[in-house]
């Protein structure tokens, strides 16, 4: 395992410079960039056998694409199509010459310009939690996904600096109808939030109101939202080696308007990808980058991300397993191939435990240890997944915003000048003494070290006579205190009206189709 990169040590924002609202202190907001040099898991040779294998697959194998009208901008590209089966082969000259057309950084807007994004190169960006179709915290246990559960997760978002931008529903409102929910959900994230969200790919007419609800949310014309990158969608290859008609319809959408596609291969080894992590890894490559070029074919230049979501499963059982070594490797590995095709990466936090306990902590370490030194750009279910993807716990949220304002504060440079070297208090103590008194330690005695959220560092004592609460009995204190005193962000009356009217508007045509 060898250390590669030198990063120049550079942060906007004080970290030290905690802010307070609703009584909760956390960091302020923060354009964060990668400090440190990334692990890199692989020799340059190794990464080359990846490479050279996932174009072996493309070029022998082929992928499965679904939409015809994806098999025929392929083919009008020059790609191998067989129209009976579906399948595309691609020459890899045409991939290497569809991948150097991607940007390797973009600016992602947001309807307030302070929480505008940077994609790419050293930036680091970290979203909520998504998709969960369960909801839990401590007093009303686990239920199904709601509206109610839905905006209090966006609140939670809307509140922590840590936050960057949302990933998608943190919850699935299924008490919604499933024709319209989108558009109650994107109308949510413009009225409860002011960061850059997501619009899922779930048939044209879900990109297409996604896409109308982020320009009136902007205030900007057409030709200004394909000009300025507004919207993601996540793009999920079908592992194994199959792009299907949603996926394919929404890089259509998205890429032909110059919007975000984070293509993100789910492959688990030994499921849906060979049970080798090098085998797994290959054909995650493979199909990252045959979705890659299909941005490019529709449109060059369009604005896409690199993701990776190689894991393992309890061979067992079958049951996904996250935040494990095969991940982290997986995860770094992944970091290594994205810097190579010079693009943005995409990485995660996640876990397989059931509750917020040590299995939900360390895994999600392990997760994030892999995405972070592995170069991530772009962090997926930063705060608040449980339950291997199926739950968004409101303790588990506030327990990762914790795990990311120290990410933050681990990405800060170590100062070694004169006054923060304090040889003049190791003159002033001298051998024996402490320095709890000294003009240097109280000069600093606020703000010296990151002031945890959640965790407890009292004495066994005190601890008990504050009423002895664990990790997730205070957690849960932190998002209710939170959700009281949340305040929403400012909002345009006639941005609002318009927004009201679309919406309506579209509710009374029916809203999009369900049987994708």
């Amino acid at each position: 395992m060898t250390v590669a990169g030198n990063r120049r040590p550079r942060r906007r924002g004080n970290a030290r410079e905690a802010v307070t609202g609703c009584g909760v202190k956390q960091l302020p907001w923060q354009n964060l960039e990668h400090t440190r040099p990334f692990i890199e898991v692989l020799s340059a040779d190794e990464l080359e056998n990846i490479h050279l294998a996932s174009l072996r697959v493309l070029e022998e194998i082929g992928v499965n694409f679904l939409l015809p009208e994806a098999r025929r901008l392929l083919k009008e590209a020059g790609a191998d199509v067989d129209e009976g089966s579906g399948r595309v082969r691609f020459d890899r000259s045409m991939v290497m010459d569809h991948l150097a057309k991607a940007p390797a950084e973009f600016t992602l807007h947001a309807r307030n310009p302070e929480r505008n994004l940077r994609i790419g190169g050293n930036h680091l960006n970290f979203c909520t939690v998504a998709s969960a179709p369960n909801a839990s915290d401590l007093t009303g246990g686990r239920r199904r996904g709601n509206q109610e559960d839905f905006r209090n997760f966006l609140k939670l978002g809307q509140y922590f600096n840590i936050i960057h931008l949302y990933g998608g529903y943190p919850v699935e409102p299924v008490d919604l109808p499933p024709s319209t929910r989108h558009l109650d959900c994107l109308s949510d994230f413009v009225k409860l939030s002011d960061k850059v969200f997501h619009a899922y790919s779930l048939g044209r007419e879900r990109n297409l109101d996604g896409l109308e609800i982020t320009r009136i949310a902007r205030g900007i014309s057409v030709e200004i939202l394909q000009a300025e990158p507004s919207l993601f969608t996540i793009i999920n290859a079908n592992s194994p080696l199959t792009m299907d008609e949603p996926m394919l319809q929404g890089i259509i959408e998205m890429s032909s308007r110059n919007q975000v596609v984070v293509l993100t291969p789910f492959t688990l080894a030994g499921a849906m990808a060979p049970i080798t992590l090098a085998g797994a890894v290959t054909q995650q490559n493979a199909e990252a980058l045959a979705g890659i070029v299909f941005t490019q074919v529709v449109r060059a230049g369009a604005p896409v991300v690199y993701g990776g979501f190689t894991s393992n499963v309890d061979m067992k059982t079958g049951s996904p397993a996250f935040g494990t070594p095969e991940y982290v490797k997986a995860a770094q590995i992944s970091g290594q191939l994205a810097r190579r095709y010079q693009l943005p990466f995409r990485s995660s936090n996640v876990n397989a435990s059931n509750c917020v306990d040590a299995q939900a902590a360390s895994e999600s370490q392990m997760a994030l240890f892999g995405a972070i030194m592995g170069g991530t750009n772009f962090l997926m279910h930063g705060a608040g997944w449980l339950e291997g993807g199926l739950c968004a716990s409101f303790e588990k949220f506030i327990l990762d915003v914790d795990l990311l304002q120290q990410v933050a504060e681990y990405m800060k440079p170590v100062a070694t000048d004169p006054d923060s070297l304090a040889l003049d208090a190791m003159r002033e103590v001298g051998p024996g003494g402490h320095y709890f008194g000294t003009a240097h330690t109280q000069e600093r005695y606020s703000d010296a070290f990151y002031a945890p959220l959640v965790a407890d560092w009292r004495n066994f004592e005190t601890w008990c006579e504050a009423g002895a609460k664990d990790t997730a009995q205070r957690a849960h204190e932190i998002y209710r205190q939170v959700l009281e005193d949340y305040q929403a962000p400012p909002l345009d009356p006639a941005v609002e009206e318009e927004l009201d009217a679309f919406v309506a508007k579209r509710k009374e045509e029916g809203g999009a189709p369900s049987n994708f």
